[in-house]
């Protein structure tokens, strides 16, 4: 039994590539370097499977969809019954990038973030045993998972660590700004970098720093000025129970931020524009003039990289012992 990354980045075998010639707080994306494409497909297929919900609609493409930006680009996402979900769901992109996942930092790893939704009644609302039942009724995912795992007594740890190692994949280098990290002087326009230099001397660069440009800290929602918003989320407080970490939030990643609005844990704002004078205001005290707001735009726009080239997996058919869906069951 394997468990573990089957994806390295680039720079873990040669850096000579990716080394930024530049000394900035952001630095270049590595691409992924798949050392096990089975266990990946497998991931990939999982990702997919809306048979891992109880309608059998719901899978995890469905909140976090890859040609979308690795998000549903709603305020809140959709779960079972059409029930409103209760906080903006972040992009999947780059998320292996991240010192934690969800936006209260509740899950350590990919794989333990995998395993929330398949068992949450506001989301895909299945139980973990009922989830490997269906994919051990199935006998072509046990042959997968017996090639991989050397069982075919599939766990939702192995359905879990499959997600999570299909899901490091999902990097999105060679944005602009890191062609300009590595050395290209043509790579940004004058109004891009002078967006870049108003980011860095007003003081966003402090929480939107390393390879995500975000992802590594937590911060309070509202430090200068009180958030306004109707979501009930208190951020970190709900894991650790701190006073401090009330309305303190995982500092989400700027990659691709141009393609997964809308914005805030309560996904209350739909352009980047308004995002920035709303965070320049809330957390740092600073009423922008329209120029700068334009410039900084333009700049968080050049950090979007490729996107994932995704061949959508043939998924195999059920079985007639293969638990059946109830997509419009309530209880």
């Amino acid at each position: 039994m394997c468990f573990g990354t089957a994806v390295l980045a680039v720079n873990a075998l040669d850096n000579s590539s990716y080394q930024s010639v530049r000394n900035e707080p952001i630095q270049p994306i590595q691409p992924a370097e798949i050392t096990e494409p089975e266990k990946v497909e497998l991931g990939k297929m999982l990702f997919f499977e809306p048979r891992l919900s109880r309608s059998g609609f719901i899978s995890c493409n469905s909140c976090h969809n890859l040609s979308r930006g690795g998000t549903d680009n709603l305020p809140t996402s959709i779960g079972h019954n059409w029930q409103e979900g209760p906080i903006n769901s972040p992009t999947v992109l780059n998320s292996s990038l991240n010192l934690a996942q969800f936006w209260d930092g509740r899950a350590a790893t990919l794989a333990e973030q995998a395993a929330g939704p398949i068992d949450n009644p506001l989301e895909m609302a299945y139980t973990h045993t009922l989830a490997v039942e269906v994919l051990r009724s199935i006998p072509e995912y046990g042959d997968l998972f017996e090639a991989i795992y050397g069982t075919r007594d599939i766990t939702i740890d192995h359905v879990t660590d499959a997600i999570a190692v299909f899901e490091e994949t999902l990097v999105t280098p060679n944005s602009r700004f890191d062609q300009w990290l590595l050395g290209d002087d043509d790579a940004l326009t004058a109004q891009e970098l002078q967006g870049y230099k108003t980011f860095k001397e007003i003081g966003c660069a402090a929480c939107h720093y390393g390879e995500a440009v975000g992802g590594r800290d937590f911060h309070r929602m509202g430090l200068v000025q009180e958030y306004q918003t109707e979501n009930p989320s208190m951020g970190r407080y709900e894991v650790t129970g701190k006073d401090a970490d009330r309305f303190s939030f995982k500092v989400p990643t700027l990659r691709n931020v141009d393609k997964t609005y809308p914005y805030f844990h309560d996904g209350a704002v739909w352009t980047l524009e308004e995002a920035t004078d709303i965070m320049a205001k809330l957390q740092l005290g600073r009423e922008l003039p329209q120029e700068d707001i334009d410039n900084m735009v333009a700049f968080m726009k050049t950090l979007t990289g490729d996107q994932p080239q995704i061949t959508i997996p043939l998924l195999p058919p059920s079985r007639p012992n293969t638990p059946r869906p109830k997509p419009f069951d309530s209880e």
